[in-house]
């Protein structure tokens, strides 16, 4: 979600590679055009895609975008604790009304404690027991004009903890976490492994950048195209079958993390 989804929390734009990006502190080739196989614009063997998308993306067709072979959602709600996407309750709204599975992720700001955060969320995402679970997106912000600080591991993981487990008891379902390659490699190796994982690597196969993590959701580029979205958009896929994504989707089974590709 890195790509200019952040209104305050960083520089309107970064170009790399002519990627207009904010956020995370990646190298050259986290921003480099996927290469998962010959020609391959999209990883083969996923039969679950989904998009994640901000105010950005503009006004969207949903249901030329579910047309589109989209099955999931994931649509920006709130980041820190006094912003929120204006465009949020009507994509959650349309989204729902043209039949597509749809979650609310939040941006965290290291420079707000997570309590205040996730009562910020919650004032502005309905429960909706048809809802994806909710995810929170820690990525490091070094470009941040009011919050560029890497807090200690500690901390960082204390304060996911108290986040997580209150959106958890508030919607009554295990929330994701959406992570970029540095914050993984720095914090989250090793950490929350009873929680579903969405990993960002737009310039291979996760396990190039994740080790051994196992992942739910994979977000393989940020240029990605998708009829019903003008421009570019977050393109994304499920780890397992279509069976299994309704299964998760209905809540007989926490997550799945089949793949460690």
């Amino acid at each position: 979600m890195v790509f200019c989804n952040i209104v305050r929390n960083c520089s309107f734009a970064i170009t790399l590679f002519g990627l207009a990006a904010c956020g995370g502190g990646y190298s050259a080739s986290d921003y480099a055009p996927a290469n998962y196989g010959p020609g391959d614009e999209v990883p083969s063997g996923f039969g679950v895609h989904g998009i994640d998308i901000s105010k950005y993306q503009g006004t969207i067709d949903w249901r030329q975008v579910r047309r589109d072979g989209v099955s999931f959602a994931y649509i920006k709600a709130t980041e820190g604790g006094d912003h929120h996407d204006e465009t949020f309750l009507i994509n959650w709204l349309a989204a729902r009304d043209a039949g597509m599975a749809r979650g609310a992720y939040h941006f965290y700001y290291w420079c707000r404690p997570a309590s205040e955060q996730v009562a910020w969320f919650k004032k502005h995402v309905p429960v909706d027991p048809k809802a994806l679970p909710p995810v929170l997106d820690v990525e490091w912000t070094p470009f941040s004009k009011t919050c560029p600080k890497r807090p200690p591991t500690a901390d960082v993981l204390k304060e996911m903890r108290i986040f997580l487990t209150e959106l958890e008891r508030h919607y009554g379902k295990k929330p994701m976490i959406y992570t970029s390659v540095d914050l993984h490699r720095d914090v989250l190796v090793g950490k929350f492994r009873d929680y579903p994982m969405w990993v960002r690597s737009v310039a291979g196969y996760p396990s190039t950048k994740y080790a051994k993590r196992h992942w739910t959701l994979w977000q393989f580029t940020g240029t990605g195209k998708v009829r019903g979205v003008d421009g570019e958009v977050d393109r994304n896929v499920f780890s397992g079958t279509k069976k299994q994504f309704d299964q998760w989707l209905a809540g007989e089974a926490p997550h799945y993390a089949v793949h460690r590709l």
